[in-house]
């Protein structure tokens, strides 16, 4: 055989002394065969020796199957602070034995349907569309030509499977980490941006504060356009600026947070002394480099890249189910720091 061509069926055949159609069928796992244990090994010994790999292209022609799954991004690719969604659905492709098409479209719906067009003329077993936050979109058609999955996206018409961080959920726990030490005056430093994540983290806030039976106080939550550190000293200045001074503040993200420790340093006020702080996204930059080191909730963005991949592939080998599309919502892991401090004795524990 040439050394610089790649070995072939009929030469991993040759090796093993067999023919071409016992080998296709070892290779390819078929069951039923008669083939004995001694012959397969052989076959298999051969291949290996041999660095034969199997032409995808051809066995997804027989199988219908291209054995790639699409991954259409808005700006992912190009944002540290999410690209984990592209590493965990890269990972568990590649675990399958899975290719992954990757296209940023940068947010260009031209470039989107081209991408789209592309993918379905490549014959991908799957789509997943992914937003660089949690959105509420409404999805191209081309979506619906194959099994698709929303990744830190919602359809509209909860029409197409998703998987999104439980905003509402980590938001409660958030605060319960206020509460359970004993902190009853807590603000909250949101975003004006109408995005899911800042309605549904109010709405976990309201829901921590309820179950310890505390009243809502709307004066207690202030809100500026962004999300930046220059926001997020805005707004917790109005509320360390009220005239019974809370004692801890929920912040929509990291950098709200580092805005937040800047405005209670200028008051003369110390982290987690005077003001206990937490905040939400565990951003890598951020968090443990604050001083103290901010007490917060990451976002799941592996996990989520995981789990689309995983759904696309559950889906595949459950072809013809009428199942409605799952919405699912993954919980947000807890990232205990040193931004938080008792204000009297602990009341309950925070819910794992």
């Amino acid at each position: 055989m040439n050394e610089n061509r790649r070995p072939l069926l009929r030469d991993v055949a040759r090796k093993a002394g067999v023919s071409i159609t016992t080998v296709s069928i070892v290779l390819n796992g078929k069951a039923g065969s008669n083939i004995p244990p001694e012959t397969q090994g052989r076959v298999v010994a051969a291949a290996a020796e041999l660095g034969y790999r199997p032409n995808a292209m051809a066995r997804g022609l027989r199988q219908r199957r291209s054995e790639t799954i699409g991954f259409l991004s808005d700006e992912i690719a190009t944002t540290p602070f999410a690209g984990a969604m592209i590493q965990g659905a890269q990972d568990a492709a590649w675990e399958s034995g899975i290719v992954l098409l990757l296209v940023n479209t940068g947010r260009d719906r031209d470039i989107e349907a081209r991408a789209l067009d592309i993918m379905h003329e490549r014959r991908v077993d799957g789509l997943i569309y992914a937003t660089m936050y949690h959105q509420v979109v409404d999805p191209p058609a081309a979506l619906r030509e194959v099994p698709s999955v929303l990744l830190d996206a919602r359809a509209r018409d909860l029409s197409l499977a998703s998987v999104v961080p439980d905003e509402v959920n980590a938001a409660r726990r958030a605060v319960q980490i206020l509460l359970v030490r004993g902190h009853r005056r807590i603000g909250f430093v949101n975003t004006t941006d109408r995005v899911p994540a800042a309605f549904e983290r109010l709405d976990g806030f309201r829901s921590a504060l309820a179950e310890h039976g505390i009243a809502f106080d709307a004066s207690l939550v202030a809100a500026g356009e962004g999300s930046d550190p220059a926001t997020g000293e805005l707004a917790a200045a109005r509320l360390l600026d009220l005239a019974d001074r809370l004692t801890g503040l929920f912040c929509f993200n990291d950098r709200m947070a580092m805005g937040a420790y800047r405005a209670i340093r200028r008051r003369g006020l110390r982290v987690p002394e005077d003001v206990s702080v937490v905040g939400f996204d565990n951003e890598e930059q951020i968090a443990p480099w604050l001083e103290p080191p901010l007490t917060t909730l990451a976002l799941p963005h592996y996990q989520m890249g995981r789990w689309a991949v995983e759904y696309l592939l559950t889906q595949a080998s459950a072809s013809g189910s009428s199942t409605e599309p799952l919405q699912y919502r993954m919980p947000c892991p807890l990232i205990e720091r040193s931004s938080v401090a008792a204000n009297g004795p602990a009341v309950g524990a925070v819910e794992s």
